[in-house]
C-alpha cells in the first residue's frame, strides 16, 4: 500500500501543472480559477476535520493562518497561475522544484550558520540548472513575458520557502496542532486572498467555467491535487518517515515535462532536459544527508530541508 500510495502521489503531483495550463488555455482567469480551487479544497478539508474533531474554528482567526496562507498559497500560486499563461507547464514544474534550494538559502541567512559543503554545492548546481533550463528561451525571438513568467515562478518559490520555514516554526511551537488542519485553514485563507485579487484585477467571467476543459481542470486540481495528493503526503509521512514522502520532488517534475511534451505538444529540447536533471541533482545534494540516512533504513532521519509546507506541487 505504501508503494502504491507513493506512486499515485507522484503521478498526481506530476500532472497538476498541466491541469493548470489546460484550465488557463480554456479561458479561465488565472487568479479566479486558483481561488475556486483553494477555497473549495481548503473548505471541504476543514469541514471534514471539524466533523472529525481534529480542527477548531479558532484556527481560522490565528495570525499563523494568515501569514502561512499569504505565503504558501497566495504567494506561491498567484505567481504560478499567472506564469503559466506565458510558459509551458513542464518548465513551470521544474522551476517550482527550486523551492528546497531557496529554503536552504533563507535558513542559512536567518541562522547565520554556514551550510554544509554538499548543500552549498547543491544550491550552486541547482541555480546553474535553472540557467541551462532557460537557455532554449533565450533566442532571437526572445519574449519578455516568457522571462517574466519564469521569474514569477521563482518569486513564488521564494514565497513558498518563507512560508515553509514559518509553518515549521509554528508546528514546533504548537506540537498539538494538526498539520492537516493548519494546511486546510491556510489553503482556505489563501484562496480568499486569491479571489480578492481576481476581483480587483481580472473581472472574471464565471460562465467560462462551464466547459469540459475548464471544469475538468478545476475539479481535478481541487479533488486530486489539493485533497487526495495532499492526504497521501501526510499519510505516507505518518507511515514511513519525514523524508520519504518528500522524494516526490525528484520524480514529479520529470513527469510534468514528459506529459506536457507528449500529451499537450509543449516544446521540448535536450537542453531543457539537461537543465531539469541538473536542478534535481542540486536538490539531491541539498538533502543528501537525510537521503543517506533514509537509504540506510533509519526510522528517524535527520530533518531535510522542510517540504511539509508544500505537500502539493502545483
Amino acid at each position: 500500500m505504501i508503494a502504491l500510495g507513493f506512486i499515485v502521489m507522484c503521478l498526481i503531483f506530476g500532472t497538476t501543472f498541466l491541469a493548470i495550463k489546460i484550465g488557463i488555455d480554456a479561458g479561465l482567469a488565472p487568479f479566479y480559477s486558483a481561488s475556486i480551487r483553494f477555497i473549495a479544497a481548503g473548505g471541504l478539508l476543514f469541514l471534514y476535520l471539524l466533523w472529525k474533531k481534529k480542527a477548531s474554528m479558532t484556527l481560522l482567526w490565528r495570525r499563523e493562518t494568515l501569514v502561512t496562507g499569504f505565503l504558501v498559497t497566495f504567494g506561491t500560486f498567484s505567481t504560478l497561475y499567472w506564469a503559466e499563461q506565458h510558459i509551458s507547464s513542464g518548465l513551470a514544474a521544474v522551476l517550482s522544484a527550486t523551492g528546497p534550494i531557496m529554503i536552504l538559502l533563507l535558513q542559512t541567512a536567518r541562522t547565520r550558520r554556514r551550510a554544509p559543503f554538499t548543500s552549498a554545492a547543491g544550491c550552486v548546481i541547482g541555480f546553474a540548472g535553472v540557467f541551462v533550463l532557460m537557455l532554449p528561451g533565450l533566442k532571437l525571438d526572445f519574449s519578455y513575458m516568457w522571462l517574466a513568467g519564469c521569474l514569477a515562478v521563482l518569486l513564488g518559490e521564494l514565497c513558498y520557502s518563507g512560508g515553509a520555514l514559518y509553518s515549521k516554526a509554528v508546528m514546533d511551537r504548537r506540537p498539538e496542532a494538526s498539520p492537516l488542519a493548519l494546511n486546510a485553514a491556510q489553503m482556505l485563507f489563501g484562496g480568499v486572498l486569491l479571489l480578492i485579487l481576481s476581483l480587483l484585477v481580472e473581472h472574471p467571467r464565471p460562465t467560462r467555467i462551464f466547459t469540459l476543459p475548464a471544469m475538468g481542470s478545476i475539479l481535478y486540481l481541487t479533488v486530486a491535487g489539493s485533497m487526495i495528493g495532499h492526504s497521501l503526503f501526510y499519510w505516507l509521512n505518518a507511515k514511513t518517515n519525514p523524508v520519504f514522502p518528500s522524494t516526490w520532488l525528484y520524480i514529479s517534475p520529470l513527469i510534468a515535462m514528459g506529459l506536457g511534451s507528449a500529451v499537450y505538444g509543449e516544446a521540448f529540447s535536450w537542453i531543457s532536459a539537461a537543465g531539469a536533471l541538473v536542478i534535481l541533482a542540486g536538490i539531491i545534494l541539498v538533502n543528501l544527508r537525510s537521503l543517506r540516512m533514509l537509504l540506510n533504513g533509519r526510522r528517524k532521519p535527520a530533518a531535510p530541508v522542510p517540504l511539509q509546507g508544500k505537500a502539493e506541487s502545483a
